[in-house]
């Protein structure tokens, strides 16, 4: 080949002719092709050219292999190419040595036929050879006979097959040459006549693919550096690699995090540092997500997920982001004026025990989650009724709506209704400007939870019971109403029966929250539960107390009596109080050398005093203090445990294992 190269009249420097040069500066936004040939096919490719001046840029390069090659690259580097043209042995030369698409003029058997009639017509009679690129027709040959044409066929890969293809042919006799325009050159040079097998037809086609091509080609290309320059002004590093872990693309806010020296191997440096989580993601097939790793003396948070195409991996994408940087945005999000408690964490699942009454209270929780009715928890304090109210909310399908929770007892009821109902710009001293939406509006689509409805003003009573009734709220200062859509949850510690009956609550808007209602045991009622939510409660804070498997059992083994025979006033949120102090007191870093425990866990007096008044005064009414707590205590044992406490309200209520709200409404009653 390289003989030929020297010898042939078409070793030159590149040629770009002045009319294609003149096409490909008359039109600079478009896609460019190049037309690459060392023979006849350029005189084609120059005549179908002017028909697609408007769609592309044509580059007319006269040159073969590795010079067309040198040549190319320098327009490619420049983005002026984005495909290239060529034909035969040269145009496969092309495709493995560029990285920009090759389409190649395709001879098809129309073509053939047509070389070969005009070969017969203008010779009659005479010998015909046919080079093809790469292979023969075999079919071709199995109608020679019936076309009545002497024909042989030869197949070349390169320039220096062409030549022995030329040569073999005109010694067998062959005395005119088909093939493409290096066979007629060689034929001429040989003294055989030749016709070029290419035909405009072929050339036409070749450069409507080469447009249309070079036309998705910019498109993407343009894309590609619209994302990289979208990338590279990130402020998280981000890295894309292939199957195979070799990097495709890194953006320099990934060098700099990962302390990397841009003066050395890149993507050796990249592999080392993030090698591991690629073979993590690789091995186990699952994403790795916003994990804390320390690289190059820094905190980071890292992310690793494939990349898939058409439902198969291609790659992975690595981002990092600092750490640092991360907790600056949740303080500010934390600190940034915004509505509380959106979001449900607890799910029904969450409620712990097998006791029947716990089993009872998810079964009608179930039952409430599956329609929008209003419903009513009530329980004493500490049992659990807005993780109830969670649940229903999260198994309802108002899930992944805002789930709302605000406390009737915790302002005062001139903010209570600003709260709830929102209040227009002006409304009153001190409102927000521009004004505020109330509760309602944003729990729109969702769930409010309303806790301790029973101190609700009687102001505001009317005002939700209309709410409730109309599914419209009317902000402080505004005289238009606002459709909601909200499931209302409520929620209270006392008996709101009483309170209709001494009116210091509406009935109507009782009876309007009283349509599904779920009581919570206390957990004095379940005591088959204590323990397993015990343990329950203590492994979800384990991390936090720094307790071992065996701190963790001591503290269970130690308040084992106390699951069994103490009252539990102050339900889950006492048992969850108790737990932590334990943890902190009796684990193995605390635990040795502690001498008065009556001192830290008075629980165990209270138990011993709860047991002696069951078995004295207390016995004949078998209050709730005792271990079986089988029935609630009465207004009898109320007055005994008065006096047993010489009227103290506090230590009666300990005596009976009851709240003093609790021994309040007995009183009253």
């Amino acid at each position: 080949m390289k003989r030929f190269m020297e010898r042939s009249s078409y070793e030159r420097s590149v040629a770009v002719s002045t009319f294609t040069s003149s096409l490909a500066n008359s039109y600079p936004g478009r896609p460019g092709v190049a037309l690459v040939s060392i023979s006849r096919l350029q005189s084609l490719c120059e005549t179908v050219a002017p028909r697609y001046t408007g769609r592309a840029r044509f580059f007319s390069v006269r040159e073969g292999y590795g010079a067309a090659v040198t040549a190319l690259q320098a327009y490619v580097d420049a983005g002026s190419v984005d495909v290239v043209l060529a034909a035969g042995s040269n145009g496969a030369y092309l495709r493995d040595n560029l990285s920009v698409p090759v389409v190649m003029v395709k001879v098809n058997g129309f073509d053939v036929l047509s070389a070969i009639t005009r070969a017969t017509t203008t010779w009659p009679g005479a010998k015909i050879g046919l080079v093809l690129h790469e292979t023969i027709s075999h079919e071709l040959a199995d109608l020679s006979a019936w076309l009545n044409v002497g024909l042989k066929q030869r197949a070349y890969r390169s320039i220096d097959e062409v030549r022995l293809a030329v040569a073999g042919l005109a010694a067998e006799g062959c005395s005119v040459i088909i093939g493409p325009g290096m066979a007629c050159d060689f034929a001429q040079q040989a003294g055989l006549e030749s016709v070029f097998l290419y035909s405009l037809g072929a050339v036409e086609e070749a450069f409507e693919r080469s447009v249309e091509l070079a036309r998705v080609s910019r498109q993407k290309e343009s894309k590609r550096v619209r994302l990289n320059t979208i990338v590279a002004h990130l402020r998280d590093g981000v890295a894309a690699f292939d199957d195979a872990g070799q990097l495709e693309a890194v953006n320099p806010a990934m060098l700099d995090l990962l302390g990397l020296d841009r003066e050395q191997d890149v993507p050796a440096q990249l592999t080392r540092a993030v090698g591991p989580l690629l073979r993590e993601t690789l091995e186990h097939d699952m994403p790795v997500e916003e994990r804390i790793e320390q690289i190059g003396g820094r905190a980071l948070i890292v992310n690793c997920v494939p990349i898939l195409e058409q439902g198969l991996r291609s790659g992975s994408v690595v981002t990092v982001q600092d750490a640092l940087v991360a907790q600056r945005i949740d303080r500010s999000l934390r600190t940034s004026q915004r509505p509380k408690h959106l979001v449900a964490r607890h799910h029904l699942d969450d409620l712990v025990g097998s006791s029947a009454a716990l089993e009872r209270v998810r079964r009608l929780a179930r039952a409430g989650a599956a329609h929008d009715a209003t419903v009513l928890l009530s329980g004493e304090s500490g049992t659990g009724k807005e993780l109830v109210a969670q649940g229903i909310h999260n198994a309802s399908r108002r899930r992944g709506n805002p789930f709302v929770a605000f406390n009737c007892a915790a302002l005062p009821e001139g903010l209570i209704e600003s709260e709830l109902f929102g209040h227009e710009e002006g409304a009153f001293t001190g409102a927000r400007r521009g004004g505020k939406p109330g509760l309602f509006e944003i729990a729109h689509t969702g769930t409010i939870f309303l806790d301790e409805i029973g101190e609700m003003p009687a102001a505001l009573q009317s005002r939700l019971l209309r709410v409730l009734q109309e599914r419209e709220v009317m902000k402080l200062g505004s005289g238009r109403a606002t459709p909601v859509d909200v499931r209302v949850i409520a929620a209270t510690h006392r008996d709101l029966h009483a309170l209709v009956e001494q009116g210091a609550f509406r009935a109507d808007l009782y009876f309007r929250l009283n349509l599904l209602q779920i009581e919570l045991p206390p957990l004095r009622e379940r005591r088959g539960d204590v323990a397993q939510l015990a343990r329950h409660l203590l492994n979800r804070s384990a991390l936090q107390y720094g307790l071992s498997g065996a701190a963790l059992e001591r503290v269970l083994a130690f308040l084992a009596p106390l699951f069994e025979h103490y009252a539990w006033p102050g339900n889950v949120r006492e048992l969850e109080n108790l737990l932590a102090r334990a943890a902190i007191y009796l684990s193995d870093s605390a635990g040795e050398g502690w001498q008065d425990l009556q001192a830290v866990f008075p629980e165990f007096g209270r138990m011993r005093q709860t047991a002696a008044d069951v078995h004295g005064a207390m016995a004949p009414a078998r209050a709730v203090g005792d271990a079986s707590g089988r029935r609630s205590p009465t207004r009898e044992d109320v007055v005994r445990a008065l006096e047993q406490a010489a009227g103290n309200r506090a230590a009666a209520s300990r005596a009976l294992g009851i709240g003093r709200t609790t021994l309040w409404r007995l009183m009253r009653d």
